[in-house]
């Protein structure tokens, strides 16, 4: 379009130049008759709808939506857009930074209304999507929320699946974490393999601890604190005192977010409570002392 315009123009200055005057019912002047050219409108990807891959970069060329009706692996269930200092850098925000932390702030909180709660309570993960570096530069500033389906706590699979994640932790969720055994390797939680709450099982989830904004390496020295603010978790869950004995009815078992997620900002602990000598054959939410005795 701008080859066509430009030979135009030059053209009719051509044609202008040959005579003295311009033919009659037309003015002279050619630049009031050209509507302003259209601003160039920068592209939004949509929320609401889902994709048939996960992307880190949220490029052009694969952006491919489909219903979410139809198999898919991950759902946008919000859009962004970043402001401020932010939205003022020379490309996408880095690892760490205040724009990806603000990103990750804003999406938490979407996806937790969008999934009807907290989304670290089941087998969801959510991730910041941001416009690729070109896409940045020509002015790009959303970031999308995306959120899948996973296979399990230890290996962040996400499979594919049919149907919208908005309210799937409402009510009698599937995806909701509660019964678990875990397997063993010298001492450490190898994996936690997810068992009905009416079988055999010596692991149930209690809850989310939002860990203090610390770095990684400060959480990772205070391993004793975050077992403590699970097992206030575990107390209010099984509706047993949080007192000197609570280490005698169960241990407690958590998980924390990877290094980089933690460095953007993710500071949700997934905490368990724990009972490695005895199997438990029904939920201890609620069961008081009775459930979970001293021993």
């Amino acid at each position: 379009m701008r080859r066509w315009w430009t030979a135009v123009v030059v053209g009719a200055t051509a044609v202008l130049a040959l005579g003295a005057c311009a033919p009659a019912g037309l003015d002279a002047d050619l630049t009031d008759d050209w509507p302003a050219p259209v601003a160039a409108q920068t592209f939004v990807p949509a929320a609401g709808v889902c994709h048939l891959a996960v992307q880190d970069v949220g490029y052009l060329t694969g952006y491919d939506p489909v219903d979410c009706a139809e198999s898919h692996r991950v759902e946008t269930l919000h859009v962004g857009t970043l402001s401020g200092a932010a939205a003022a850098q020379p490309a996408p925000p880095a690892v760490g930074s205040a724009g990806i932390r603000a990103a990750r702030a804003e999406c938490d909180r979407e996806a937790n209304k969008a999934v009807g709660g907290e989304w670290r309570t089941g087998r969801i993960a959510v991730d910041v999507v941001f416009p690729s570096p070109a896409a940045w530069t020509g002015g790009a500033r959303w970031f999308r929320c995306d959120a899948g389906e996973v296979r399990g706590l230890d290996d962040g699979v996400v499979n594919p699946r049919t149907g919208s994640l908005r309210g799937a932790l409402k009510g009698d969720a599937p995806l909701a974490h509660r019964c678990f055994n875990p397997t063993m390797a010298k001492d450490a939680i190898k994996e936690m393999v997810a068992a009905p709450c009416t079988a055999r099982h010596h692991a149930e989830f209690v809850g989310v601890y939002q860990a203090p904004d610390i770095s990684f390496a400060a959480f990772t020295r205070a391993s004793l604190d975050t077992h403590k603010a699970c097992r206030r978790l575990l107390a209010g869950y099984a509706k047993v005192p949080n007192d000197g004995n609570l280490q005698y009815r169960a241990g407690t078992i958590f998980y924390h977010p990877f290094e980089q997620e933690w460095r953007n900002g993710n500071r949700g602990v997934q905490c368990f409570l724990w009972v490695s000598d005895r199997n438990l054959t029904r939920s201890m939410k609620g069961a008081g002392s009775k459930g979970l005795p001293v021993t």
